[in-house]
């Protein structure tokens, strides 16, 4: 069977057909899709009192679904990693049982909404510092994750000042005013105007 090369100019050898570059663009785009993805949420650090009980956020996702996933929370303590609490989910929908590790910790996540939070309670100087929310999907080959939220412990939260706020909001307010008047007073004038221009 005779092959012949219908295209402009010859064919480059070692350049993969079009289609077929399609075809592993998307496999991939694919893959790296379903991998695995931990996530703390769009603010990863919180600012808390003294004492006060906190919930460190922490979600899975995966385009393929899980089997049992491998979780843990661990805290970065002086350079070592301390393991606070894990558990594996065997699929979806399927509550964990948790192990905890660390005192005043409470595993509060739903798997149903892939949540698997915890709360740590009466916080301390002590508990301040890098928190890891790790996970390991054997359905993906083992694909990984982890995320990371930093909790700051203050002896009091600080009193945000307003002063600027209150003094640029003012400032726009009175421009927009001073424009409105403008406008009313220009529209005023033209009225006037035309009505002086109709009796003559």
């Amino acid at each position: 069977m005779e092959v012949r090369w219908t295209g402009v100019g010859p064919p480059r050898l070692g350049s993969p057909h079009p289609a077929v570059s399609v075809l592993l663009s998307a496999l991939f785009g694919v893959w790296s899709i379903q991998a695995l993805e931990m996530s703390v949420g769009k603010i990863p650090f919180l600012e808390a009192v003294n004492g006060s009980t906190v919930t460190l956020p922490c979600t899975y996702f995966s385009c393929i679904g899980i089997k049992n996933l491998y979780f843990n929370w661990q805290f970065n303590e002086s350079g070592i990693m301390q393991k606070v609490c894990d558990s594996v989910i065997a699929s979806e929908g399927v509550e964990p049982d948790v192990k905890i590790y660390r005192d005043r910790v409470t595993f509060v996540g739903m798997n149903r909404e892939n949540n698997i939070s915890i709360m740590l309670w009466n916080i301390t100087f002590d508990d301040a510092g890098q928190y890891t929310c790790f996970g390991i999907n054997p359905k993906e080959k083992g694909k990984n994750h982890s995320a990371i939220f930093n909790l700051i412990v203050v002896e009091e939260l600080r009193v945000v000042d307003k002063t600027l706020t209150i003094i640029i909001a003012s400032c726009v307010g009175g421009a927009i005013a001073l424009l409105m008047g403008f406008m009313l007073i220009k529209n005023f004038t033209l009225f006037v105007l035309a009505k002086l221009e109709e009796k003559k």
